[in-house]
């Protein structure tokens, strides 16, 4: 039979989420299609069927994500990208990126699209770049801060969700426009977020939350009981403060609850921490991708985010997944605004549009993918230029898997 891509029906979300666990190995849980149901957006997925059967799927949540000096702008959060077992090596995830990417294009709508890879090798070839990364983090309990930290007078406290998710919404809404990779979330996308039924905790505690006036911390327990006492890992979900002193003073709180051995935090790659700390060495990391970005309309979407220096440059871009975006493009930057306009000067430099994903939040530089071939300079200083104009104040962090 042939093939057949559509957009979805709000009665189908029973059979993409069958399809999704069957992709993703997993099994079919009572109750996990409502915390779906609040973050579905039918006519923003698509499935790929043959003789009516479901095989694959895709789908875009409406969100905003902040970009370098510019704020909060709209994405196309991509989500939920399936193939059932047996049906891969047809073409299923080419339409369904075809149909995303494409669409996007000719409606007019989001000029980036963001998605988290489960295997880094696929989403390359879709023009996608790697934009952000995080750090796997392992601090020790009591590990000491350099004595000239200030972690203020205010005492952390604890309190159960209903009291605390209130206080935490409206903390991440302050502090979001002001952290790059972080998105927007909906009622619907924090209850995914922080989801904590039994089959969510892989056998650590319910949440626990961690207040202080100006930021919050989430985290559960895994409990490791030994010989000589307890040695618990403190599992973190997320951190967030307005202020240095209490970004210290939420993790000062952490780092001395009794009967923890050690403090375990997917986070940002530039976690200061690190620099909090009196011995560096007691934070052990490692690092890998998070959030890949994909530039839908280079010229609508270079212009989005704010740059660090002026720059006058004509880029030469591949992109035969999206060929309206190749061709040769004058990216100009005046007092960290930029313009882009097509034009047939000769280029300063050529670089394919994963290079530009990549680069796109400012932390990952231009001229690191000139030594991997993905950027090629044609005139002799650009790159250098091209590449600073592009970094970030901050490196870019995505704090939730969506």
């Amino acid at each position: 039979m042939a093939l057949t891509l559509r957009t979805l029906r709000h009665d189908e979300l029973a059979t993409y989420q069958h399809v999704f666990n069957q992709a993703f190995l997993s099994d079919d849980r009572e109750g996990f299609m409502e915390r779906w149901r609040d973050i579905f957006e039918p006519d923003r997925h698509h499935g790929v069927f043959e003789d009516g059967e479901m095989l694959a799927g895709a789908g875009i949540q409406t969100r905003e994500i902040t970009v370098p000096g510019g704020g909060p702008r709209p994405v196309a959060a991509v989500t939920g990208v399936c193939v059932r077992p047996g049906h891969r090596r047809r073409g299923l995830l080419t339409r369904l990126m075809t149909a995303q990417l494409h669409g996007l294009h000719e409606d007019g709508r989001e000029a980036i699209a963001a998605l988290w890879a489960s295997e880094a090798g696929i989403y390359d070839r879709f023009g996608y770049g790697p934009a952000a990364e995080f750090a796997r983090l392992s601090v020790p309990r009591g590990a000491a801060f350099r004595p000239d930290v200030v972690t203020g007078d205010v005492r952390v406290r604890e309190a159960p969700a209903a009291e605390a998710m209130p206080l935490i919404k409206a903390c991440h809404d302050r502090i979001r426009p002001t952290r790059t990779g972080w998105l927007s979330r909906t009622d619907g996308m924090w209850n995914a977020h922080l989801a904590d039924e039994e089959h969510d905790r892989g056998g650590l505690t319910a949440y626990r939350y961690a207040l202080h006036p100006q930021g919050y911390a989430v985290y559960r327990i895994k409990g490791d009981w030994q010989d000589r006492g307890p040695r618990n890992e403190l599992h973190v979900r997320e951190i967030a403060a307005e202020t240095d002193e209490a970004y210290a003073a939420l993790y000062r709180y952490l780092l001395d609850l009794d009967m923890v051995g050690e403090l375990k935090f997917f986070t940002a790659s530039d976690d200061p921490v690190v620099h909090l700390l009196a011995d560096q060495r007691l934070a052990l990391r490692s690092r890998t991708d998070s959030l890949w970005v994909r530039l839908v309309d280079v010229d609508r979407a270079l212009p989005l985010r704010r740059y660090l220096s002026d720059v006058d440059a004509v880029l030469d871009v591949r992109d035969a997944f999206c060929p309206w975006n190749a061709g040769r493009w004058r990216l100009t930057v005046k007092d960290g605004d930029a313009s882009v306009r097509r034009v047939d000067d000769e280029p300063d430099v050529e670089l394919d549009v994963q290079a530009l994903g990549a680069a796109f939040l400012g932390g990952t530089r231009l001229a690191t993918l000139a030594r991997a071939q993905r950027v090629r300079e044609l005139t002799p200083g650009a790159l250098n230029a091209l590449s600073h104009a592009f970094l970030g104040d901050r490196e870019p962090h995505c704090p939730e898997v969506f």
